[in-house]
């Protein structure tokens, strides 16, 4: 353990009250923010009240003796895990307006609505995100690129963009979960000390049937929705995006090379990057009139309209409304209200980790815990505690997972039980959390708020339900006579 998250797990002398004053303040500013502004409330309200509950909880810490230099460097230090994910963001907003100019969006969505029916629509969309997201071992590059083309081939549908949604998370979280090339998947058995192919194994008992379930979910949904799209319009919108872009084959080699250099273990920006540069390349090639530009026009002036595209995103002029707003979207400038939401969100998490706050919380949780029940529940529920405090994935992995590790062991359970369970609550439930990194990039890349998909992402629900179930019924807990951990 490092000297930082030695410091993090100190007794810093807060009390219960202490610990619970700046969420509560939370909670009543996000509920609040939620009952004034509605869906638009992560598009300033949110990040507001985050930074005032920062402060809070500092403010709390100087009550406590700290002293705010030394709080205020430990919070700004932290906050360095949102720097990646930000500029991720920015690469992902460049390579969705590229990849609409150079028509890999509109092809994935005119061959989705030529094959895919709207009964099995959103049971599809969830199973091809497992698949895609198994192999390369990225949620997030699932979304930004088979999930963006599902948003759209669903709205062309009409089926609901929300459902759909739900559908791509629940898919690409079982894959990035079950993955063996996945960064979660690997952090979870470091943090407790298994073998990684045990885990997965042991994953399987838990995943496959909340995967099934959700299959079954997104089935029954797909029977009962009713498409407010005809077979006529869907007819119409496929020769409009045909009139309107080059369709054909080879243009998904962008979303090729996207996804072989993920499974080569690029990391993200520049394969996103590169994935982008494509796009620009397809968009010069094959699409000069979508990318805003005749064929006569001056190299010097298609040049400025890709420009303008990668920073402000595509504005598409089909003359349908319905693929115009379809085809709209992407450029990194519409990725900094995301950015901002992250910032704040860390900025709060880092004021409830260097005050002690957080650490005082998960204390009170585990004094409940007496029996393997309880203390997998309790690790259930402080896994998506850390979500919600610290807003980021890795962090719900990783303190859990130096918390519980005698506790596992003190009642006689296999650390891979514990690696299973930070999988199942902390690593699937980040995307339900609007200000988490998960939840608000899932949100900015699919263009659906992530209260509003929430409901409807089966499988993450369901995960951390049965895990405690496990639990209560004591099935597939190894005790430690069963399994050797790594030391």
């Amino acid at each position: 353990m490092t000297d930082q998250q030695t410091r993090m797990f100190e007794d810093k002398g807060a009390s219960l009250f202490d610990a619970l004053l700046p969420i509560a303040f939370l909670i009543i500013g996000l509920f609040l923010s939620v009952r004034f502004f509605g869906e638009d409330s992560s598009y300033g309200p949110n990040q507001i009240i985050l930074l005032f509950s920062g402060c809070l909880a500092l403010i709390v810490g100087l009550k406590n003796g700290q002293r705010w230099s030394d709080m205020e460097t430990g919070v700004y230090g932290g906050m360095t895990v949102v720097f990646a994910p930000s500029f991720i963001l920015l690469a992902v907003g460049i390579m969705i307006a590229t990849w609409i100019a150079g028509g890999v969006v509109p092809t994935m969505i005119y061959f989705g609505l030529r094959l895919l029916s709207p009964d099995i629509f959103y049971a599809a969309a969830c199973l091809v995100c497992a698949i895609v997201s198994l192999s390369i071992g990225s949620s997030w590059t699932t979304a930004a690129s088979v999930g963006v083309a599902m948003i759209g081939t669903a709205a062309g549908l009409g089926l609901s963009p929300a459902i759909c949604a739900g559908a791509i998370i629940s898919g690409a979280y079982f894959g990035d979960k079950m993955s063996p090339l996945s960064d979660t998947t690997n952090l979870a058995p470091a943090v407790a000390g298994v073998d990684l192919f045990a885990h997965i194994r042991h994953m399987t008992w838990t995943s496959i049937p909340a995967l099934a379930i959700a299959l079954l979910l997104f089935t029954i949904l797909g029977l009962l929705a009713e498409p407010s799209t005809d077979r006529n319009d869907l007819e119409t919108m496929m020769a409009v995006l045909d009139a309107n872009f080059t369709i054909a084959w080879y243009i998904l080699l962008p979303l090729v090379l996207l996804f072989i250099l993920a499974w080569k273990k690029v990391p993200a920006m520049p394969a996103i990057l590169i994935a982008a540069l494509t796009g620009i390349l397809f968009a010069w090639i094959f699409q000069t009139p979508a990318a805003g530009a005749d064929a006569s026009a001056s190299t010097g002036s298609r040049l400025q309209v890709i420009w303008t595209l990668m920073f402000a995103g595509y504005e598409a002029g089909t003359g349908d409304a319905v693929l115009d707003d379809l085809l709209s979207g992407g450029g990194a400038a519409n990725m900094l209200n995301t950015i901002w939401l992250m910032l704040c969100a860390i900025f709060f998490g880092g004021a409830m980790e260097q005050t002690g706050l957080l650490v005082k919380l998960i204390r009170e949780i585990m004094k409940w815990a007496t029996t393997s029940a309880t203390i997998i529940a309790s690790a259930v529920f402080t896994c998506i505690g850390a979500n919600i405090i610290t807003a980021d994935q890795y962090m719900a992995i990783v303190i859990p997972g130096r918390m519980y590790k005698v506790a596992f062991r003190h009642h006689n359970m296999a650390p891979v039980n514990l690696s299973r369970v930070i999988e199942d609550a902390g690593t699937v439930t980040s995307p339900l959390v609007p200000w988490n990194t998960c939840g608000a990039y899932m949100a900015a890349s699919l263009g659906v708020p992530a209260m509003v998909y929430l409901p409807f992402c089966f499988f993450n629900l369901l995960m951390p339900l049965i895990s405690i179930l496990y639990g209560v019924i004591h099935f597939k807990i190894l005790p430690l006579d069963e399994h050797l951990p790594a030391e």
